[in-house]
């Protein structure tokens, strides 16, 4: 699930924190709460009504564990088009009831139906049809698309007054050689509405056939009254239908397309490809349920390309699949065995994705550079069940480990996860955020097993979150992905895999947000752990930092076994800056047990320092300056001595 289509479950206190959690989980959803008088959610917020606008603004859904009358009164202001609003909910703060206030045909009552399920609590659905009919025609369920949404207050308005509707149920016929011939229906096959037929026409569904209606089973298990010779008409179709004003087209998810290329295909060759498979056999692009090809695709832009274009995802098939489909193809082709290990790749593909029930309507056609196919089933299309998908991985820093200090993006990254890979201890400081996640947990050390691990189980298709504290590219592990890429030690699917990173929060950072603005002028990194890199280029970097009058954050300052080097950096930074010069101990930043500290360089004792530890030292320029409050804050200023003094005396003047 993408951020924008993830639930915000929005609580005010800690009061309703249990049952915000309840609901995030049951629906999803991302648990925002409100920071003065929240202790722990996902995201956090300062203002609600600023908060819930920009979550409207964004099209998020919203359920706001909150007084009905409340979230109507914040929202009033930013309604606008009622099309393409999205869900907003109201639940009581006792859980009884769940209260779809906006967006009930666009998702909102379903998640009051849901969120009702999971707290055995009352979903007050209000909207007409949902209450006299059962089912919101306006928005059908998963698995079908209605191709005319304008036309659903007139149709539902005749409905509710109490006109009856005819169900027409339709797809294109086989031609020779396996092209559809465009234009033709199917004829009134009451064992199979899709079987290819000669028939002209659409076949109107009489009254009593629903267990010979796959594709039709949704609407005939509604209360919507049913005749021959209905004034509204209901119609189920997998190609381009002009609607009538009393009629509403669903298009249902009955066809892939298989795709194969060249390596580094042009996109949209691809995409102009796969419009004509569809345009010149009269097919509707709305009842395509995926496109479909061999896994050593699974890394080719063209393939996501078309997958993109059509809003639809691509599933993967490995040759030794795509050969068992042999038999049912249209274009064997020894060069394609040769060169992939089976004897077509679009047809196979799309064969294979439909099943021993579906057959190849649209044979291969070709362009320079790809082929194309498609196949159709009598059954509507679910992508998850077919093939496999390119695998992910998310590279995410979670900042110090408080949930204030996570990004929203990486939030949203770890919740659209099937797995989760890392350290145990920065898997446990996701909290509430891991639940429902498979987990696979390392010891401290051990980091290309994880990573390893991490892209291997991308490489099967699932969605992974290699979990870093800080930020995932500053000595963590996004470097040794690209690492791994780049030098081999992990499998070809591995090596096929998306991947993202996300920024996180530094120790750096929260170190020095937590003591004032050290890091105000140039400053460095420098790690003093030498199992990577030798000691003797440590010294030379930090001589260099030295040399340089640079601000220094030290990372993996010490360990158990490793007491010496922090040592050795303050005697050797003493020779460029004053023992006065301060040093920042920052230690458990954002967690229980912070404790951030100033001492002078000549005073900075080594067994004050633990591997939780980050150590910044100023700058021969860095000071420190006490508030009223008692507080002694450290800083550097932007600029040096008397260029720095000129230049505020030139700007006071």
């Amino acid at each position: 699930m993408s951020e924008l289509n993830t639930p915000a479950v929005v609580i005010l206190s800690d009061k309703a924190l249990d049952l915000g959690r309840r609901i995030a989980l049951a629906i999803g959803g991302e648990l925002h709460g409100a920071r003065a008088r929240v202790s722990s959610a996902d995201r956090l917020f300062d203002d609600v009504k600023a908060h819930l606008a920009g979550l409207f603004a964004e099209g998020r859904p919203i359920v706001a564990v909150m007084a009905s009358g409340a979230v109507i009164r914040l929202l009033a202001p930013f309604l606008s088009d009622k099309q393409v609003e999205p869900p907003v909910l109201s639940v009581s703060e006792d859980g009884a009831s769940v209260v779809p206030l906006l967006g009930g045909h666009h998702g909102a009552n379903d998640l009051a139906r849901a969120i009702a399920g999971a707290l055995d609590a009352h979903a007050a659905v209000t909207t007409a049809g949902d209450l006299r009919f059962g089912i919101a025609l306006d928005e059908p369920p998963a698995g079908y698309v209605l191709a005319n949404p304008e036309n659903a207050k007139a149709v539902m308005a005749e409905l509710v007054a109490g006109a009856k509707a005819k169900l027409a149920v339709s797809s294109p016929r086989r031609g020779e050689g396996g092209a559809i011939a465009p234009g033709e229906g199917a004829a009134p096959d009451k064992s199979s509405l899709l079987s290819p037929s000669s028939g002209p026409s659409d076949h109107l569904l009489p009254v009593g056939e629903k267990g010979r209606a796959p594709l039709a089973a949704w609407l005939l298990s509604s209360r919507i009254p049913f005749a021959d010779d209905g004034m509204v008409t209901l119609t189920v179709t997998d190609r381009p239908k002009n609607a009538g004003p009393l009629e509403l087209v669903y298009h249902p998810k009955t066809l892939v397309l298989g795709i194969g290329c060249e390596r580094h295909a042009s996109t949209d060759e691809a995409i102009a490809l796969a419009e004509k498979a569809l345009t010149e056999c009269g097919l509707a692009r709305e009842s395509l349920a995926a496109v479909a090809s061999i896994d050593v695709k699974a890394d080719e832009a063209a393939v996501h390309a078309a997958a993109a274009h059509f809003g639809v995802p691509a599933r993967f098939f490995d040759a030794a699949t795509l050969e068992a489909e042999a038999p049912r193809l249209r274009n064997p082709s020894e060069v394609v065995f040769a060169e992939v290990g089976c004897h077509g790749v679009a047809e196979g593909a799309a064969l294979a994705a439909v099943g021993p029930a579906g057959e190849l309507v649209v044979e291969k056609i070709k362009s320079k550079g790809a082929t194309a196919a498609i196949a159709r089933v009598p059954a509507i299309v679910d992508p998850e069940t077919i093939g496999r998908a390119r695998g992910k991985l998310f590279v995410v820093g979670i900042g110090p480990g408080a949930d204030q200090w996570r990004s929203p993006e990486v939030s949203a990254m770890v919740s659209a996860s099937t797995d989760l890979v890392g350290y145990s201890l920065y898997l446990d400081l996701l909290g509430p955020l891991a639940e429902g996640k498979a987990r696979h947990d390392f010891d401290l050390g051990k980091e290309e097993a994880r990573v390893v691990r991490a892209m291997e189980l991308a490489g099967e298709g699932r969605t992974v979150a290699l979990v870093c504290s800080g930020d995932a590219g500053i000595y963590a592990m996004a470097t040794l992905v690209f690492e791994l890429f780049d030098k081999g030690g992990i499998s070809d699917a591995a090596h096929r895999i998306e991947v993202q990173v996300s920024p996180g929060i530094s120790a750096l950072q929260a170190a020095a947000a937590r003591i004032g603005a050290p890091l105000g002028h140039d400053f460095c990194t420098i790690s003093l752990s030498d199992l990577l890199t030798p000691w003797e280029h440590i010294q030379r970097r930090v001589t260099a930092a030295g040399e340089g009058d640079f601000v220094i954050a030290f990372y993996n300052p010490v360990s158990m076994k490793r007491r010496t080097q922090l040592a050795w950096a303050r005697e050797k930074l003493l020779e460029y800056r004053p023992a006065t010069t301060p040093v920042i101990l920052a230690t458990n930043l954002g967690r229980p047990g912070e404790h951030v500290r100033t001492v002078p360089l000549g005073a900075l004792n080594v067994d004050d320092v633990d591997m939780l530890t980050v150590v910044v030292v100023g700058s021969s320029e860095s000071r420190t300056v006490t508030t009223g409050d008692g507080k002694t804050w450290v800083y550097t200023p932007r600029g040096y001595s008397g260029k720095a003094d000129t230049g505020m005396a030139k700007a006071g003047a």
